[in-house]
């Protein structure tokens, strides 16, 4: 049985960075907002990431790994740490949907899903600047730098380069920002987001990357910051009966008053 759409509020907080460094983190409060369960399949797990918060973090940080642990040990009065599979990651400005395992095989069917390249996302990136064309394909040769949580272009052929392809369809255009629909060919750290940066249409509020144009809510701290990119649907097949979902994220309210705004 599915269970659909259900927000938590302030039931299980936690907030840090993916899988970087720990300095600056603040600890577990009790005081972070929560997350938004929009399915429940047996095994899967479907979640609304809020952005600002990073996927993972040591068990001390905050982080939406940890916020939903501990949901699910209080929800279910789970004597230890109840089991959570993290088969993908969303980087910490971002938002969207995200899927989780709760036992490993689950765990392991959905991370072959990923490797093999069957499960299918589509973002939202609202970028500074003005498309040329309606749709098209972005291809570059990308690197991950070593010991900063960063990406670079390379030149074609550079040893270090990995191949970084994305198709994206253009929704709207106005006069300041173009809202682009994104699917990933590859799977690249920051792929997106340097991708669009370097053909110089960077991602709203993404300082990292050359953007202008702040994007979201005021933080107290920069890591906090968001970033105009939302996971807004996953596509898969569930690990034990085969079914095919499909489940979509909504929007945030800095979202959807930027689009009205821009309508009006």
């Amino acid at each position: 049985m599915s269970k659909q759409a259900r927000l938590y509020g302030r039931t299980s907080p936690r907030q840090s960075t993916t899988t970087v460094d720990v300095d600056g983190i603040p600890p577990v409060s009790d005081t972070s907002p929560g997350f938004e369960i929009l399915d429940e399949d047996g095994p899967c797990l479907v979640i609304a990431k809020p952005a600002g918060i990073p996927t993972q973090a040591p068990p001390q940080y905050d982080s939406l790994e940890q916020r939903i642990k501990r949901f699910l040990k209080q929800r279910e009065n789970h004597p230890g740490q109840p089991y959570l599979g993290v088969p993908h990651r969303l980087d910490r400005p971002v938002s969207g949907v995200m899927l989780f395992a709760r036992n490993i095989r689950a765990t392991r069917r959905l991370a072959e899903q990923f490797q093999g390249r069957t499960i299918t996302k589509k973002y939202w990136a609202i970028v500074e600047g003005h498309l040329p064309a309606k749709n098209g394909t972005w291809v570059d040769w990308m690197r991950k730098i070593p010991g900063v949580a960063q990406a670079e272009i390379l030149d074609q052929g550079h040893p270090d380069g990995r191949k970084a392809i994305l198709h994206f369809r253009v929704l709207r255009q106005s006069n300041h920002w173009a809202w682009l629909e994104i699917e990933l060919e590859t799977g690249r750290t920051h792929q997106i987001r340097l991708q669009a940066s370097s053909r110089g249409f960077p991602i709203l509020g993404d300082h990292q990357y050359g953007a202008t144009t702040p994007f979201g809510p005021p933080v107290q701290h920069k890591r906090d910051k968001w970033i105009g990119l939302h996971a807004r649907s996953i596509a898969f097949r569930h690990p034990m009966t085969n079914t095919h979902k499909r489940k979509t994220a909504p929007l945030s309210n800095s979202w959807q008053e930027l689009l009205d705004n821009e309508a009006s």
